[in-house]
């Protein structure tokens, strides 16, 4: 017999019926993977995948689609194709696993089949759920969900989830609850108990929520107890309050789904145009709009051709470091790192095991050559070093201890996860982990002088001419993974005479092979790094790829066999370091309409263990910060060394952290004035006549402003909000080299110093080829796209590559091909003009063997050098977000974003358009994979996602164009504004704009559009921020320091939890509590 409750979730005549029945099942042969429909209901074999049972579910009645509605919400298709039913059961069975599917089938009242040796049991889900975990000998055979006939049937899921889409923590409701922080879904018995027979009324449904509380209980080491608790109760009453709204009975209870008017009369809402908006943000279509300028000037540069490679990118041929086929005699390696933040590692040994026994050796410091050194990382060298190995000291959790080598990087896996090191703390002080630590114990990390950043003005007194003062505020950001899709990965094959070459995924190979250098004790030139592309780097494959080069290298070398490592995923994120937690506290004096006089930031950078990148954050944290104008600013800066893995730079490092601590200043100063936060930013702005070009502040923006007002006022459950920040992105060019070859038969070879990341470096590169050999073509050089192949970093053939950061690799090494191809074009005019004297055209193929039989150089180098009065740049865009905050559940949809962004004359227009990291007591990453840690999907992006971008006016000192003409118009600042940066750059554009009055037409390239644009992603957080204090007013919630409405502190990341507790942890109950002292109760429909 099988035991399952019937119908949860029908209705009759306003009731709700929790009933019980029987039903018996024929003791047949089931098949694993069979599909049965009948009239009872359906029956899934347990390896029925789960878009198999989407397919099935989805030609069924209402239940039915309900269900398949929500396990197409599970997961990615890939999963989804390839997972199955019942493993997802057998893993809520067996497992603290947070299974939608599991909570989403025990709803249904679904029933499994379990083959037990020789014996066949059927359990209801919910019992079988609270069986002990099944062993091996337990197999599930198949899954039943009862068919509900009734069309009076009432059955709704819910979920919560970082994003839409995709694994995540969900909650379901139909009176089951799962991952709420105990080990597998549960009915909520007491609370459907309490439900039966009674009339669904404001009281009822109060009562019933504290019920839940009591039934909701996760446990003391769950995250975010409180939320979670919260959510249940949220889904209870969207549930109860659509089904009390459903029925005849009158009823003033506003559904989360729909909308509400504020005022009661009589005990019911006022009925008003208002009451029937709805507006459903998941229904909303998806749009976008790109506007550029295209010219046929430079062509084939700026022309939208495909990105280079995207045909084996797409289909899986493109070799990446761990595709090269593996040498004879390969070994492989895995790091064993320490689990403590600050211990002596005493020793360290393996669990017995098959990987034990397949161990080769195990590397550590003691097999560094004699001569060598043990050196992981390096950047600027003033600053010391950072180790490969613990050696004898592990300073962070994290932290190299050694590498098993192994004969397949499985067992390699395997034995470094059943390592066992023994460790001491003896004579050692405790760690220091956060920077309260650190100020406590005086440790810091020292920097140069000429890479502090200077203050402005006189500080007192622009705090004595404000009429307001906000004093010793605070925002905290904290850090953040790179989330590349290839994992840190290196190759390494000795070779004579002490020689070695290193296959790398790396954005710095000239580094890397310096390093690998002195860590083994031999010449740069016995070293040959490679790297043909990288699978995404963020900054994260510059300094951190190193330690992976440097520990296949020692262990090719000694072992003189090749060696390679690719990294899992969760070591990966152990040990990547990721971007700069910063706190920042300000005081900031203004005056009454919002025009700031004074700020002072006290601003604390957590380094980690070693200075890396560090010394530079300064730098640019207040670099970014000036894109407002503070009247005077001070500031002191301190970078804080703690025993936690080092932090490196990611993605438009410390510029990202300064625009999202000025515009956290901004809200809150207008939050204070009770103004608008756009208002407060223009009063800021630097000297400029056309606002509306660059805030976006437009009558559109007005009109939506004022749809957001409206849709606030009249929906009591979702809030709205929108924002528009502007940016500035300083740019600093770097020397790069370039090399261009022609070989014998036409085709071009060319060599550059950046590295391929993703960014469509080879394809802007092999567009500057053909336009810079395009005078001796007949058509301008388009014939010569296809001839043109880009080769991979090569550190032993060209030199000085330097590395693949800051947004202007493409940039410098295009013009360094630029120029290796003028040289080659002045060697071949005259062989040209020879031919044409012969004949009116001149083939390509026909000049180059004509050149080739003269003897010609048919290769040339350049290493561009920028001019010394033009180093840097600034770029400036602004961002306009509007968002849609669900107060029951902290969820988030960006609804649309417009960019405007000056990127100057691009190379290829198709190119350029293109989470919580959280540590244990000990600093050891946690959050280390996906089901923990949520990158954005593409059900984060914008539903209306709209870019424009201005071509600039052109400067003889660019490459290609220039943004002089267009930064006069955009920002019209002088020489005396000392906020934007005051480079050499914006004296010498102004000055020589204003003398000459005209455009410059010469040929230069395009400006950095890869980082600078991450920093209007901040529009969306403000815009986050407008939307939860419309919610705090709604409520009347009042948390945090400030005790006020508006003006609250929500640090970064902004995750759901946060937002649901900024907006009101207990706003239900507060809701459900004013309607019933309202006179509520008697509009009620019965359960």
């Amino acid at each position: 017999m099988g035991f399952r409750p019937s119908r949860p979730r029908e209705r009759r005549g306003g009731r709700v019926y929790f009933s019980i029945c029987l039903f018996k099942k024929k003791n047949t042969k089931i098949e694993l993977s069979v599909i049965d429909r009948s009239i009872e209901g359906i029956e899934l074999g347990s390896v029925v995948s789960i878009s198999k049972a989407i397919e099935v579910l989805s030609d069924g009645n209402l239940v039915f689609r309900k269900i398949a509605d929500h396990l197409n919400k599970v997961a990615s298709p890939f999963v989804r194709n390839t997972a199955t039913i019942g493993g997802n059961i057998m893993m809520a069975q067996r497992l603290p696993f947070e299974s939608d599917i599991a909570t989403v089938l025990l709803a249904a009242g679904s029933t499994d089949t379990i083959q037990v040796a020789s014996k066949r049991l059927s359990f209801t889900l919910e019992e079988f759920l609270e069986q002990p975990p099944c062993d091996s000998r337990t197999l599930l055979l198949s899954i039943f969900i009862p068919h509900w006939g009734s069309d009076d049937v009432t059955f709704e899921t819910f979920r919560a989830a970082p994003r839409p889409f995709g694994n995540a923590v969900s909650y379901d409701i139909c009176l089951a609850f799962g991952a709420y922080g105990v080990d597998h879904a549960i009915r909520a018995k007491k609370v459907e108990a309490f439900l039966k027979g009674k009339s669904l009324s404001s009281f009822v449904i109060l009562e019933a929520i504290q019920l839940l509380k009591d039934t909701v209980s996760p446990s003391e080491d769950t995250t975010h107890r409180e939320y979670r608790i919260s959510l249940a109760v949220s889904f209870l009453f969207n549930f109860l309050s659509s089904l009390a709204n459903s029925s005849n009975a009158p009823s003033n209870i506003d559904t989360p789904t729909g909308s509400y008017t504020n005022g009661t009369t009589n005990g019911s809402t006022v009925d008003s145009p208002e009451k029937h908006l709805k507006v459903d943000s998941n229904d909303l279509p998806i749009r976008s709009r790109q506007e550029m300028v295209f010219s046929d000037e430079y062509k084939p540069v700026g022309k939208p051709i495909k990105k280079v490679g995207a045909e084996i990118q797409a289909s899986g041929e493109a070799v990446y470091v761990d595709d090269i086929p593996a040498p004879k005699d390969c070994l492989y390696g895995a790091f064993i790192y320490s689990t403590h933040p600050h211990a002596h590692v005493k020793s360290s040994n393996f669990k017995s095991s098959l990987a034990s026994q397949k161990v080769v050796t195990v590397i550590t410091a003691k097999d560094i050559p004699s001569g060598g050194e043990n050196i992981g990382s390096s950047f600027l060298t003033i600053l010391g070093d950072e180790p490969l190995f613990a050696d004898p000291i592990a300073e962070f959790a994290g932290q190299n201890i050694g590498v098993v080598i192994a004969e397949t990087q499985k067992y390699a896996y395997m034995a470094a996860k059943q390592a066992v090191v023994e460790y001491s703390t003896e004579n050692l002080q405790p760690p220091i982990l956060t920077i309260e630590d650190a100020i406590q114990r005086n440790s810091y990390i020292q920097f140069p002088p000429f890479l502090a950043p200077k203050p402005v003005g006189d500080y007192n007194k622009g705090m004595s001419e404000a009429d307001h003062k906000i004093l010793s505020a605070e925002v905290k950001l904290e850090s953040q993974y790179y989330f590349y899709m290839e994992t840190q990965a290196a190759l390494a094959i000795p070779d004579e005479d002490n020689c070695i070459t290193i296959y790398s995924s790396t954005q710095m190979p000239e580094l890397t092979q310096s390093l690998i250098a002195r860590c083994l004790g031999i010449p740069f030139h016995n070293v040959r790094v490679i790297s043909r592309r990288v699978g995404g780097g963020f900054g994260g494959k510059a300094m951190k790829a190193t330690h992976t080069a440097c520990a296949r290298a020692l262990a090719a070398f000694k072992l003189r066999r090749p060696v390679r490592m690719y990294l899992d995923r969760k070591t990966d994120m152990i040990m990547a370091g990721g971007r700069h937690p910063v706190e920042a506290k300000y005081s900031v004096g203004f005056k009454s309409d919002g025009k700031i006089t004074a700020l002072h930031l006290d601003l604390g950078i957590n380094a980690g263990i070693s200075a890396d990148f560090s010394p530079i954050m300064p730098r640019a944290i207040i670099g970014a910060l000036k894109k407002y104008n503070w009247g005077t600013l001070e500031f002191d800066t301190k970078v804080y060394k703690t025993n936690v893995s080092s932090k490196s730079a990611m993605r438009a490092p410390g510029d990202v952290q300064g625009s999202f601590i000025a515009e956290a200043i901004m809200e809150h100063v207008a939050s204070v004035l009770a103004l608008d936060t756009n208002t407060v930013r223009r009063k800021n702005l630097h000297d400029f006549e056309s606002l509306q070009v660059f805030s976006g502040e437009s009558a559109e923006y007005q009109h939506r402003a004022a749809m957001i007002q409206h849709f606030n006022s009249s929906n009591k459950w979702k809030k709205r909000g929108i924002s528009c920040v502007p940016a500035t992105y300083e740019v600093n060019l770097r020397p790069t080299p370039g090399k261009v070859s022609i070989m014998n038969d036409g085709s071009i070879a060319v060599e550059v110093g950046g590295i391929e990341i993703g960014q469509g470096l080879w394809t802007k590169v092999k567009q500057m080829t053909a336009f810079g050999l395009g005078q001796l073509c007949p058509d301008g050089g388009e014939c010569l796209l296809d001839k043109v192949r880009v080769i991979q970093a090569d550190t032993l053939s060209l030199i000085q590559g330097g590395w693949t950061a800051g947004s202007t690799t493409s940039e410098t090494s295009c013009e360094a091909v630029r120029q290796s191809c003028a040289v080659l074009v002045e060697r071949l005019k005259p062989i040209k003009e020879s031919l044409e004297a012969k004949s009116n055209t001149v083939e390509w193929s026909a000049l180059i063997a004509q050149a080739s039989m003269a003897s010609v150089n048919l290769s040339a180098q350049a290493y561009w050098t920028p001019n010394p009065s033009f180093t840097n740049y600034m770029n400036y865009g602004a961002g306009t977000s509007e968002v849609e905050v669900d107060v029951l559940t902290g969820a988030t949809t960006i609804l649309r974003s417009d960019l405007v962004y000056d990127r100057g004359q691009s190379l290829n227009p198709a190119v350029d358009l293109g989470q919580d990291y959280k540590t244990n007591s000990d600093g050891l990453v946690i959050h280390d994979g996906t089901w923990t840690y949520k990158i954005p999907t593409v059900d984060n992006i914008p539903k209306e996602f709209n870019v424009q971008m201005f071509n600039s006016a052109r400067d003889k000192k660019r490459i290609l164009s220039s943004k002089g003409k267009h930064l006069l118009t955009m920002f019209h600042f002088t020489p005396r504004s000392t906020f934007m940066q005051s480079s050499r750059h914006s004296q010498f554009m102004i000055t020589a704009y204003e003398k000459k009055k005209k455009t410059w037409h010469t040929a230069d390239l395009f400006a950095a559009s890869g980082e600078p644009p991450l920093l209007l992603a901040a529009s969306v957080h403000c815009s986050m921020r407008e939307a939860i204090r419309a919610a705090r007013k709604e409520f009347s919630v009042s948390t945090g320091p400030a005790n006020s409405a508006v003006t609250f502190q929500m640090d970064v990341p902004a995750t759901m939890p946060v937002v649901k507790e900024l907006c009101g942890l207990d706003v239900v109950e507060r809701y459900l509590e004013s309607v019933s002292a309202a006179g509520a109760g008697p509009n009620a429909t019965k359960a």
